[in-house]
């Protein structure tokens, strides 16, 4: 997985003064969570672009007042009216402890059912994997060619290499659905079809010898 490169400043103080200073000044207040500390930091809120605004995900190279840390974005909160980023938590990574992560789905092929009128429904967006770092995926790629109109990938058909999938497996992730127009197709095919001839039944057998 990709890393991009952020930059905090050490926070003064975590009271309600504080943290409406930081606001004030165009940041955001953070922590990032550690194995031995955490950290109180701020960010600028507009470096936050290149982590929160794409439908990608990253590692962070998360630069603290002159040290280096290697972490992932856990959560962030926004202002209900205006969006605007009012939290953010990072968890610190290392090689050896396995994190949770969602990773973006990305769907590629062109399906059968959809090619047949159906209508494509891309249900889960991002997937919760659990893996060491270095093996973290940057997407996870669904082929949908074969996938007929009425049938779905779920989850537990997904295969990830030295990775695991913690969302249920019976989860469909991707599914094709039938439209009207195929349904309205359907209609007069079926009418058009004559229907079987009633067998004839046999003559009654006289049982009077003429």
């Amino acid at each position: 997985m990709k890393s991009v490169a952020m930059f905090g400043y050490l926070r003064d103080g975590v009271g309600k003064a504080s943290t409406k200073k930081i606001r004030n000044e165009g940041k955001v207040p953070c922590v990032m969570y550690g194995p031995n500390e955490h950290i109180h930091f701020s960010m600028y809120s507009a470096d936050f672009k290149p982590l929160v605004y794409t439908p990608n995900a990253y590692k962070v190279k998360l630069e603290i007042d002159g040290k280096i840390y290697r972490a992932i974005l856990k959560d962030i909160q926004f202002h209900p009216v205006n969006d605007s980023i009012l939290h953010a938590d990072f968890l610190e990574i290392r090689d050896d402890k396995e994190v949770e992560m969602l990773i973006p789905v990305r769907v590629t092929g062109n399906s059968v059912g959809v090619r047949a009128g159906g209508k494509l429904h891309i249900k889960s967006r991002k997937l919760l994997v659990r893996a060491l770092p270095a093996n973290l995926p940057d997407v996870i790629e669904i082929a949908i060619d074969n996938l007929e109109i009425g049938k779905s990938v779920k989850v537990g058909e997904i295969s990830l290499t030295n990775a695991v999938l913690l969302d249920s497996p019976n989860n469909a992730v991707v599914t094709v659905k039938i439209t009207r127009a195929v349904v309205e197709e359907v209609k007069p095919a079926a009418a058009a079809t004559p229907a079987a001839a009633p067998a004839k039944a046999a003559p009654a057998k006289d049982d009077k010898k003429k």
